[in-house]
């Protein structure tokens, strides 16, 4: 049986009625793509790894949108109160997307599950509304096929590119992953409702229009309550996930910076970022004293420091007298901010950036390093404390192209320390970076120490606040262009954690379970995935 749309009776000429429903196609487009974004953007935050997120989202949304092209066939005899109550759904349920999503993840510790069901929920309602869109274009004037999709998808796609690029450049910064989604919500419901209640109220009897009404209202009220309620919420859910002593939380350009414990509380500070333990004070000593002393083994004059921006790396530097200088490059001006402000970090990194030998550039390493000229002194040791490989947004700062601009910069006889993550845990990661440095002629000495294992994972820390993550150290490498043994410099007393003996016990552990012929991480093949 062939449908043919009954034309509509219009409260305007029939070109300007086309005309307001090409606009809403735009802004119901725009508010579609903002929530197929906050979706990545949130997965991404809370469960790691970019790029398996953005798949997911993606390729479900668009099943699911085929799903409801396919269900609203039944819906186009009624195609104004049918594409009504599509837009309140889809406001509903995009707008409390992100507050469901972090919810499940602070209270019940995953949202995988979630993630799925919203991607299939709000891709469902998005494809339902391409087929009742199409026929009220045609009710208000039958023109060909071709040319009614035509003009369809032009103001879809155009709505869509607004969507995104309001996304992070407006609502991301200025509103944050929660309001920017209960505000795209309202914008969504107030769209839908005010299309088809002035539009199209020929179509519908006085009772079907109150109960428009009264739907895209209490809608419109649900978002509103959950506007209002966002900085509690978010605080709770804060507390949920990192414990009730979270004393600074700062959403940065870059990534969540949280600070927990010290001061009066009695529990050791502890640095989060993006969901992730950075800094546990309780023995982030051994982390730092295992990265740099091994290669402060020779001359040390000029340091370069990547990442590392809590100061606790250059601590461990400064102790040496005849360093001279200490360039660190950190992407983050929040991380350097707390490192230089908050009283417990502070004294932890001994005021390290309060020494004349310290200068701070902020500023991504991989461009940094690119955009060095070539004529720039070379630096004697190269320090880099990066986020770990596994995380998307970090692999290209463990890749054989960004290693040889580190190599470039290295003077002779210069050496390289590297944390690589974990190897007893994920040990395909850290033969992986092994496997990239020897790439270009560097010999490598792997190590590994006990500890906590903070940093070690992609995976954002568990809900239960004070886990270290489950891990059971951390790695390293230390790599040069000539041969080298692992020594450390004349035994200081300072040193907590680490002995000749234990160096060399540290390395054999680590080659026991060297994993040979693993290829080498490039930007166009990263292979840090698990």
């Amino acid at each position: 049986m062939i449908y043919r749309p009954v034309p509509a009776r219009l409260p305007v000429p029939a070109g300007l009625g086309r005309l307001v429903v090409l606009t809403t196609v735009f802004v119901c487009a725009a508010c579609g793509l903002v929530y197929e974004l906050e979706l990545v953007a949130l997965a991404s935050y809370l469960i790691g790894d970019s790029v398996t997120q953005a798949s997911v989202v993606l390729s479900v949304m668009v099943f699911a949108m085929g799903i409801g092209s396919l269900l609203a066939k039944r819906l186009r005899s009624r195609a104004a109160l049918g594409f009504a109550a599509v837009e309140a759904a889809l406001a509903l349920v995009g707008g409390l997307s992100a507050m469901a999503l972090y919810a499940c993840f602070a209270w019940f510790g995953q949202a995988r599950l979630a993630l799925v069901g919203f991607s299939l929920a709000i891709g469902v309602l998005i494809g339902a509304e391409v087929p009742l869109l199409m026929t009220l274009i045609q009710r208000i004037r039958r023109q060909d096929a071709g040319g009614a999709v035509a003009d369809l998808f032009a103001a879809d796609y155009v709505g869509a590119l607004v969507g995104g690029l309001a996304f992070p450049f407006l609502l991301l910064p200025v509103l944050g992953q929660l309001t920017g989604a209960l505000l795209t919500g309202g914008v969504n419901a107030v769209a839908g409702g005010a299309l088809v209640l002035w539009l199209f109220r020929g179509d519908l009897s006085a009772r079907a229009r109150w109960a428009l009404l009264a739907a895209n209202g209490l809608v419109l009220a649900v978002l509103a309550v959950g506007s209002a309620l966002t900085v509690p919420f978010e605080r709770a859910a804060r507390h949920a996930v990192y414990g009730g002593d979270v004393r600074v939380a700062v959403q940065s350009g870059v990534q969540e910076v949280v600070l927990t414990g010290g001061g009066r509380s009695g529990r050791p500070l502890s640095l989060f970022l993006d969901g992730r333990l950075k800094v546990c004070g309780e023995d982030e000593f051994r982390y730092h004293e295992a990265l740099v002393h091994p290669a402060m083994t020779g001359p040390h004059r000029r340091v370069l420091v990547l990442g590392g921006g809590d100061g606790l790396a250059v601590r461990e530097l400064l102790r040496y007298g005849d360093v001279e200088q200490v360039t660190v490059v950190e992407v983050d001006p929040a991380v350097l901010r707390l490192a230089r402000t908050d009283p417990d970090l502070v004294a932890l990194n001994r005021a390290a950036y309060r020494d004349p030998r310290v200068r701070v550039v902020g500023a991504d390493a991989f461009e940094w390093l690119r955009a060095l000229p070539a004529a720039a002194p070379p630096y004697d040791v190269v320090v880099s404390d990066l986020p770990d490989p596994g995380i998307t947004s970090s692999t290209k700062l463990y890749s054989q192209e960004f290693y040889g601009l580190v190599e470039r910069r290295l003077a002779p006889g210069g050496r390289l320390a590297i944390h690589a993550g974990t190897v007893d845990v994920r040990p395909q990661v850290f033969w992986t970076v092994d496997a990239t440095v020897r790439s270009l002629g560097l010999t490598s000495r792997p190590y590994r120490v006990s500890g906590s294992g903070f940093t070690t994972g992609p995976d954002r820390t568990s809900r239960r606040s004070g886990s270290h993550g489950g891990g059971t150290g951390w790695s390293f490498l230390l790599v040069s262009r000539e041969s080298l043994w692992l020594r450390l410099p004349p035994v200081r007393p300072y040193l907590q954690s680490l002995s000749p003996k234990g160096l060399t016990e540290a390395w054999r552990a680590a080659e026991r379970g060297r994993a040979p012929g693993m290829p080498p991480s490039t930007l166009m093949h990263p292979r840090y995935a698990d």
